[in-house]
């Protein structure tokens, strides 16, 4: 097994060009000179040549590696399956499910910092093992920058173990990780039998239950105080002047003032409250009540605005008095209130027609089929209805709208829209359908009616379906990177698995531990892998290293289930460095983290990960 070490052996060619092409591109993904996707391509280009010239037979003459073999990555049921999951995960993030249920736990845990933390670590814990880890850290970020702030704390503080409980939380079930769902269709490639929905949980949890004591306990000790540069321009964010009309049943009716103002109307400056024709100015007396009919002049940042959106929206919307009729298109629809909408900002133009008139006179929503949710003047403090401000050059309009309507506005000569300010609205309309599309596939994966690829391309069918998302913001939430390196390293495994490196490079750990047990091989191969899994991809790592531990079982004559669920594991144990996985990255500006401070506090984590797995496995899997 190991004759290619002393001479070189021409039948090994192949062997030695994916070895090759596994440290390049190694070293190209750790340096990151060229694009990740780039790199991906470029290893796959290499594999099909050089494939092509150099074939690997089998017994009736056909090549092993010809590229319908090394282009499956692309049609993978693993890889499908991470981009459904990123797909649902984009509609539950865009109906503010995750985000309702994270401010449930916090409310529990206000006032005493050990528990809110802890409570919002656990919540992500356990969310992270039925989703894709990456769109719960996007959530996550500014409900735990908010719960800092709270805390009188440093995001710096919390970031870093945010996502670390994110990792952990995708150690418990086979869809926590892309990684898990990887190995498990490495494992089906090399003709072993692939994971269950729930085949490692329960040393899954015991690793994650551990690991979680030290996020909440040990890491915000360990991170530094560190001051942002970010919090300070975010402290001093553009002011919109908005108008909130009070309904009957909204949860502004009733509202009162205290100490003069209204801490209700969280974030949100009351310049003016109309009532009855009669203007009010703060401070407001105690007795003050807001009304069914009132109308409330607000200034207020346009993230605060974007919270008070939330289940309301058409409360922002200014009133039209007597000349409503006028601004209804044809069919009588209002494309403001239907649809998937968009919120972004334009700014009046020097030149404009629109200079000198206000939202009325213009009939802006006849017009644009767009609504002005607020008005951004300088610094000026106006206290006057959006519908009566007469707008001048360098205004900034903060509309909503349908898509299509907002990208109407480009080109358009009187306002210039900000290209980069269009973002969706949360669609709260659809949390209900989209919890029970993600619940059902969770349920009929989890039970075993279908297979976890057609259970989450179906959720993802249905979420399309029922409105929740466009077939464009589907598309947006693929992450190309991802589908590359998959596709890559799978076209690595199936290389190292045919022209026999797994096979050698498995034989040359066995040498080197020699004659020690099982438990000691399985502990080794795993810090192994976890070392490396903070060098290189995650996903990498754990495709190269499935052929590997199915080598090292069959070499000793083991169960490969306890070596590839190590592989699982140690792949997702990506804590000592930021490039090992997509979370840390995603935290490491909100943080202001520097790399040493993923070595000093996230090396810990993985030696405990390690030492927990080193005494649970050969328990659990019966090996002596």
């Amino acid at each position: 097994m190991t004759a290619g070490v002393s001479g070189f052996d021409p039948s090994q060619l192949g062997m030695w060009l994916t070895f090759a092409v596994v440290l390049v591109a190694l070293v190209l993904y750790m340096l990151e000179r060229v694009s990740l996707e780039l790199t991906s391509l470029g290893v796959i280009c290499v594999l099909l040549v050089f494939f092509h010239f150099n074939p690997i037979l089998d017994s009736s003459g056909a090549n092993i590696l010809d590229p319908t073999r090394l282009l499956a990555g692309f049609a993978n049921p693993a890889l499908l399956t991470v981009i459904a999951l990123l797909v649902m995960g984009e509609g539950l993030a865009r109906t503010g499910v995750l985000e309702a249920g994270a401010q449930m736990f916090f409310r529990y845990g206000r006032g005493h910092t050990a528990l809110a933390t802890g409570l919002a670590f656990v919540a992500v814990l356990v969310v992270s093992g039925f989703m894709n880890n990456t769109p719960v850290v996007v959530i996550f970020i500014p409900i735990i920058q908010a719960l800092a702030s709270r805390l009188g704390q440093s995001p710096s503080r919390l970031m870093m173990p945010l996502s670390f409980a994110s990792i952990l939380g995708g150690m418990v079930t086979l869809i926590g990780s892309s990684t898990n769902l990887l190995v498990s269709g490495m494992l089906i490639e090399l003709g072993e039998e692939g994971f269950s929905f729930f085949q490692f949980a329960i040393p899954g949890m015991i690793l994650a239950g551990i690991g979680i004591f030290y996020v909440i306990f040990a890491c915000p000790r360990l991170l530094p105080e560190r001051a942002l540069l970010a919090s300070s321009i975010a402290g001093g964010g553009r002011q919109f002047m908005a108008e909130l009309n009070v309904r009957d049943g909204s949860k502004f009716q009733g509202m009162q003032p205290r100490g003069g103002f209204f801490p209700d109307l969280k974030d949100m400056t009351v310049r003016v409250v109309i009532k009855d024709h009669e203007s009010f100015f703060p401070p407001f007396d105690d007795s003050f009540v807001l009304e069914d009919g009132n109308t409330i002049v607000v200034a207020a940042t346009r993230s605060a605005l974007t919270e008070a959106l939330k289940g309301e929206p058409e409360q922002f919307h200014p009133e039209l008095g007597d000349d409503w009729e006028r601004f209804e298109t044809e069919d009588g629809s209002q494309r403001w209130q239907v649809g998937n909408q968009i919120l972004a900002e334009a700014m009046v133009t020097p030149a404009s027609r629109l200079v000198g008139q206000n939202l009325v006179q213009i009939g802006f929503r006849y017009k644009y089929h767009c609504v002005v949710m607020g008005i951004q003047r300088r610094s000026q403090m106006i206290r006057a209805r959006v519908t009566e401000v007469n707008l001048e050059p360098g205004d900034v309009l903060l509309i909503q709208g349908r898509e299509p309507d907002i990208e109407a506005l480009r080109g358009d000569q009187d306002i210039l829209l900000v290209e980069w300010t269009a973002a969706a609205m949360p669609a709260v309309h659809h949390a209900t359908s989209t919890l029970s599309i993600f619940v059902g596939v969770i349920a009929v994966a989890a039970l075993g009616i279908v297979p976890i690829s057609i259970a989450t391309l179906v959720g993802a069918g249905l979420m399309l379906a029922t409105g929740v998302l466009n077939i464009r913001q589907a598309t947006r939430a693929i992450d190309r990177t991802i589908v590359m390196m998959i596709a890559a390293a799978l076209a690595l495994g199936s290389a190292l698995q045919a022209t026999g490196g797994a096979e050698f490079l498995a034989s040359i750990l066995l040498d080197v531990l020699g004659d020690a047990s099982p438990p000691i091989v399985l502990s080794a191969f795993f810090l192994l892998v976890a070392v490396l899994a903070n060098i290189i991809s995650t996903k990498a790592t754990a495709v190269l290293f499935t052929p590997i531990a199915v080598g090292i079982a069959n070499g000793l004559s083991l169960p490969v289930e306890p070596f590839a669920v190590a592989v699982v594991f140690a792949a997702n144990c990506s804590f000592a460095s930021p490039i090992g996985y997509q979370t840390n990255l995603l935290v490491m500006a909100p943080g202001n983290y520097r790399f040493t401070d993923f070595i000093r506090v996230g090396t810990p984590l993985l030696i405990i990960v390690w030492l927990v797995f080193s005494f649970v496995a050969p328990w659990y899997y019966g090996l002596s």
